[in-house]
């Protein structure tokens, strides 16, 4: 898949050279067991998104097309894997043979890949000033998709966030992101506090990546859900929880 993503790449002119397509996958490599870990414990999938657009951003300014793709081959790969993965954990679970979950799993992704290219090129068609605020199809996903590739792919991060500019302080939380877990982990450790066991950082930092184009209300019904299944079904209804929620 890789040679196949650099030979699109080169022969329709998506601005990312082969080095830029490598550089992804190596980012998907390297990201893909601690993410992966995360998500295993927490459920909880931290995004690559911004990592992936920075980094492209500073290597290949004004290339918001490249800057994209960068980012699907390196962020949406890594999601699409653990995505796999953790569907395979679920049929192991079930006891259904691997060979056969793993062919369900090919063909549901070349149906699917089939059906969405499909429905999106009808809605397209069909649908006037689709991904507007003023139709059926607002698309927020696709609008955040596309301000990403301006902010990041236009203007670029060195613009946006480098030492001239006005957001330049913004790039110390990346500092604060990676050394703030360690406290916490020591003090876990020597400081036998039952209510410390339940702050984790990366959720904590993470819990509004969704946001665009999530928004408030989405949180809300989040919080709700969570709490009545996951706190009051679990702690005074444990038979029930045990058996409906999974």
């Amino acid at each position: 898949m890789t040679i196949v993503a650099i030979i699109t790449c080169e022969v329709w002119d998506y601005k990312l050279p082969w080095w830029g397509v490598l550089l992804a996958v190596a980012l998907c490599c390297i990201f893909v067991l601690p993410v992966g870990l995360i998500q295993a414990l927490t459920n909880q999938t931290p995004g690559l998104n911004v990592i992936t657009e920075y980094a492209c951003g500073y290597l290949l300014p004004g290339r918001p097309i490249a800057n994209v793709t960068f980012k699907t081959l390196g962020y949406i790969s890594m999601t699409q894997a653990l995505t796999f993965v953790s569907d395979l954990k679920l049929g192991h679970y079930m006891k259904v043979p691997p060979r056969s979950m793993f062919w369900a799993q090919l063909l549901g992704t070349f149906i699917a890949g089939l059906v969405n290219l499909l429905t999106a090129d009808w809605i397209m068609q069909s649908e006037d000033g689709v991904c507007t605020t003023s139709v059926t199809f607002p698309c927020p996903a696709a609008g955040t998709f596309y301000s990403a590739s301006v902010i990041w792919g236009v203007i670029s991060p060195n613009r946006m966030f480098g030492p001239s500019s006005m957001y330049n302080s913004i790039n110390y939380f990346f500092l604060i992101g990676l050394a703030l877990p360690i406290p916490f982990y020591y003090l876990k450790k020597w400081v036998k506090i039952p209510s410390l066991e339940y702050i984790h950082i990366p959720i904590l930092l993470s819990s509004t990546g969704m946001m665009p184009p999530a928004q408030a209300y989405n949180y809300t019904n989040w919080l709700a859900m969570g709490f009545m299944f996951q706190y009051f079904a679990r702690r005074y209804r444990p038979e029930w929880h045990l058996r409906f929620t999974y």
